[in-house]
């Protein structure tokens, strides 16, 4: 720690100086008004990165009175597993939450034991997500992806007692998929072989009423008006398209913000706009309405504004709108997803099974017209 002078130092050279050597601080200060010295200070310290301070023997009882106390926590933490209990499968994953006033993924390790599935987060010692594996009914991986996502990521809906479905996420969905048919097979219980999971969000089971059919669906950024001091802003959520209403959902708030009865959109149009400073020439989808006489305009942005364009202008010409089919098939040996004919005619390319039932998923935002 002996001091060197350097006039042409910079504040990086300060701080890389305080990390690497260290700081020591000798000072006298004095506190005084009008002239009259009121308090006396006697500073003595040394400023320094941990590893240059346990270097030179400073603060080393501090270091192992810590490293002691985690060790001694991390030997006494409590176990997750129920007595008898054996682990099949640990994985590390994430369960989709949308408990509370938000959703969110909650990421941990998924274990699958011989009696049931769970998600645990070790550090905070809490099982984020549970269920036996008799209250499973059927599984399905899926696509999906997130506003903060570019690409698409597999997901496994579990289907559960109640009607209820769990999203869940891994390093290998198609691993953990195999290893739940095969425990669950182990203790005799059958899996629904093709289950009906709806494609649409949750969420549009809290808003739709009795009778009304959710024609498509899609994650979709909306622009809500200005409230107070705050301007006009961007708000992620899901757009909705009944038979009766074209609606966006909130997803934070867990409402529906704005709602066009299909009998009033006018018309919609694609344009390039500029959202903010940060965001030049992005596409946008304004929804022309009229509410109480006069025009309105809904402003949309996201990934599939030609798609959702389509629909509002078939909608608009009269022409019938109806769910499209995809028709593929799932490998259940392997879960490789293609074409019923591709695995009719040549089996599945991934291990060569040939699947005699076939499968329809339907696609959330392709229409077809009549």
């Amino acid at each position: 720690m002996t001091p060197e002078r350097n006039t042409n130092a910079t504040l990086v050279d300060l701080l890389d100086r305080v990390l690497d050597k260290g700081l020591v601080i000798h000072a006298d200060v004095i506190v005084s008004v009008a002239g009259i010295p009121l308090i006396g200070v006697n500073l003595r310290a040394a400023l320094a990165g941990m590893e240059t301070m346990l270097k030179y023997g400073i603060m080393q009882a501090w270091d192992e009175r810590i490293r002691a106390w985690e060790t001694d926590y991390r030997s006494k933490k409590k176990n997750s597993l129920i007595q008898g209990e054996e682990i099949a499968l640990k994985m590390l994953g994430a369960y989709h939450s949308s408990e509370g006033i938000y959703t969110a993924w909650r990421y941990g390790y998924l274990y699958l034991t011989s009696e049931r599935l769970f998600l645990y987060h070790g550090d905070f010692g809490e099982v984020l997500f549970e269920t036996p594996l008799e209250k499973i009914m059927g599984l399905v991986i899926r696509n999906g992806r997130h506003f903060s996502e570019k690409k698409e990521s597999e997901e496994l809906y579990l289907l559960l007692e109640g009607d209820k479905v769990a999203r869940l996420t891994g390093l290998n969905v198609h691993q953990l998929k195999e290893a739940i048919e095969q425990r669950m097979n182990e203790l005799g219980i059958v899996l629904q072989e093709d289950p009906e999971i709806s494609v649409f969000e949750g969420s549009a089971m809290e808003f739709i009423s009795g009778g009304e059919q959710v024609i498509c669906s899609g994650k979709m950024w909306y622009l809500t008006d200005a409230e107070g001091i705050m301007d006009d802003t961007w708000r992620p959520g899901h757009l909705y398209l009944t038979d009766k209403r074209l609606c966006w959902y909130y997803d934070f708030e867990r409402r529906v913000v704005t709602e066009i009865p299909v009998s009033g959109i006018i018309g919609s149009v694609i344009e390039a706009r500029s959202h903010s400073d940060f965001l030049n020439k992005e596409k946008v989808m304004d929804v022309v309405y009229a509410a109480n006489g006069t025009r309105r305009v809904a402003t949309f942005s996201g990934d599939a504004l030609e798609e959702w364009d389509q629909i509002i202008k078939r909608i608009i010409s009269g022409q019938r709108v109806s769910l499209a089919v995809d028709e593929t098939e799932t490998c259940p040996q392997c879960g490789r997803t293609a074409s019923i004919k591709e695995l009719l005619e040549n089996g599945c390319a991934g291990c060569g099974w040939v699947s005699p039932n076939k499968k329809v998923v339907s696609s959330p935002l392709s229409v077809v017209t009549s």
